[in-house]
């Protein structure tokens, strides 16, 4: 489970794919075969390429090894597409890597997303009850596991997408002008966490 992002970067995200989801890549590759060729090419034969509901929803799950691809990357066969599938691809090669990054990130996925939920609550629960220091102090260190999350999630998003446009570019999977397209949509992605 990822934390949520804010309605500007849902926008930003959403209008970047939008308008390479426009745009065929020259390949015809979808976003599951994209996946499977860039799995196949990395060594990586016991990660699952699985569809999921919803749009950009997608996402690597290393606990049963299964890339989630949602509705709009899975058969699409857009720049926005095969380069969101790419960039899932990045992570599962860092998790076959033991990417450092990624298993801290991982282990701090529960504490985030718990501490998105309580921070706030108990730092205003903590001033109406006449600003009781613990809950106030428990708070903070709830939302600085928020931020700390976020800051190790920067380094794994931009290494996953720095793989998937070496991957794409060294194996003909875009060209040209659509390897410059594709950083504009991981770009917007990552960016999501800063």
């Amino acid at each position: 489970k990822r934390p949520h992002f804010s309605v500007l970067d849902k926008t930003k995200v959403k209008s970047t794919f939008g308008r390479y989801s426009q745009v065929r890549s020259l390949s015809g590759l979808t976003g599951a075969q994209t996946a499977e060729r860039i799995l196949r090419q990395a060594g990586i034969y016991d990660v699952g390429i699985a569809r999921i509901s919803g749009d950009l929803t997608d996402h690597y799950d290393p606990s049963s090894k299964t890339l989630r691809l949602s509705d709009s990357v899975y058969g699409s066969t857009s720049v926005a597409a095969v380069s969101v599938a790419a960039h899932e691809c990045g992570h599962a090669i860092q998790h076959q890597n033991n990417y450092v990054p990624l298993k801290i990130r991982g282990a701090l996925v529960p504490i985030a997303n718990f501490g998105a939920g309580i921070s706030w609550p108990l730092i205003v629960i903590g001033i109406l009850m006449g600003g009781s220091s613990l809950l106030i102090n428990i708070g903070i260190w709830m939302f600085v596991a928020v931020v700390a999350f976020h800051l190790v999630t920067l380094p794994v998003e931009f290494n996953a997408s720095s793989r998937a446009l070496k991957i794409m570019e060294s194996s003909g999977i875009l060209h040209g002008d659509e390897n410059r397209y594709a950083k504009e949509v991981l770009g917007a992605a990552a960016l999501t966490y800063v």
